[in-house]
């Protein structure tokens, strides 16, 4: 469990950014022991027992399997949201979306540079004034913003922990909804590729370690309550959602012992991803060459 966090500030008008100040995202809203609402805005109860409403959407892009995660706070009055790993091909669908919903977007996040896709993040800075990008700051990448593990992403009074799961690449990271009053139960955790249903990213390229992979997920999200909800940046199988619960007693990779899981990731013997080459230089610049690319 994190012991300490910092928090980044911003105004509401993102009038006068303050590097490596408060990102204050209204804290988190609490979800019920069934989540009612996979696809739609949902009711959470709360510790204390109020209520509040969080917004959440899971949506994919096909051709790269990818989920893009928008979150928002229904119950502000400016109804702040975010989107966790967003793909530069439905970036018009996405904001769509957010417009339809009436929800103000002021961030998009990344779990990690991507080698599958490029991310929409850029791309959506150039469309919505005022959105600030954010990624890690072991990721060397560019971004307006940069966490480090313990930092708090708030949007409205709801707000997502930064933890470091370094291993798929070194710049990993799972955003996981807060723990303590008004937070979302049972908690859910964006895992990028660190941790997969039934599987985990591969660790083959761009400083993935599979030593340091395997330690990562037992420690920074094995950690957590077993009913926290797991959702990760891919899915090949048609599957949505997992629990820690679940992965811990059937991922077929990571309930193994740390040599045998080495040892099965070593001989996993996959192809060459075929965008990476276009996607990682794209994506260290927050996905802006494409941007240009495509205004030239």
């Amino acid at each position: 469990m994190l012991s300490k966090f910092r928090f980044f500030q911003i105004s509401a008008t993102f009038s006068s950014p303050a590097p490596r100040k408060k990102v204050h995202f209204p804290q988190i809203v609490a979800v019920t022991a069934k989540f009612r609402s996979q696809m739609g805005a949902a009711s959470y109860g709360t510790s204390s027992g109020s209520v509040s409403k969080l917004i959440f959407r899971q949506l994919f892009e096909k051709e790269s399997s990818t989920y893009t995660y928008l979150l928002a706070d229904a119950s502000h009055p400016d109804k702040p949201a975010l989107l966790v790993d967003p793909v530069d091909k439905t970036v018009d669908r996405d904001l769509s979306l957010v417009k339809e919903l009436g929800l103000k977007l002021i961030y998009a996040i990344n779990t990690h540079v991507h080698a599958d896709h490029v991310t929409g993040t850029g791309l959506i800075k150039s469309k919505v004034p005022g959105v600030k990008s954010i990624i890690s700051k072991a990721s060397n990448a560019k971004a307006d913003l940069f966490v480090e593990p313990g930092d708090k992403i708030c949007f409205g009074d709801l707000f997502l922990e930064v933890r470091a799961t370094p291993g798929h690449t070194q710049g990993c990271v799972t955003y996981v909804t807060g723990d303590g009053p008004n937070q979302p139960q049972p908690r859910m955790a964006f895992t990028g590729d660190a941790l997969l249903i039934r599987g985990c990213g591969r660790t083959d390229f761009q400083g993935g370690s599979s030593e340091q992979l395997y330690k990562s997920v037992h420690s920074q999200i094995f950690s957590l309550p077993k009913d926290t909800l797991v959702y990760p940046a891919h899915d090949y199988k048609g599957f949505t959602v997992s629990t820690v619960g679940e992965e811990m007693q059937y991922n077929p990779r990571l309930t193994k012992d740390e040599e045998t899981f080495k040892n099965i990731m070593a001989n996993l013997n996959l192809s060459y991803p075929k965008m990476i080459d276009v996607a990682v230089p794209a994506n260290m610049v927050c996905g802006l060459q494409d941007v240009e690319s495509k205004a030239a």
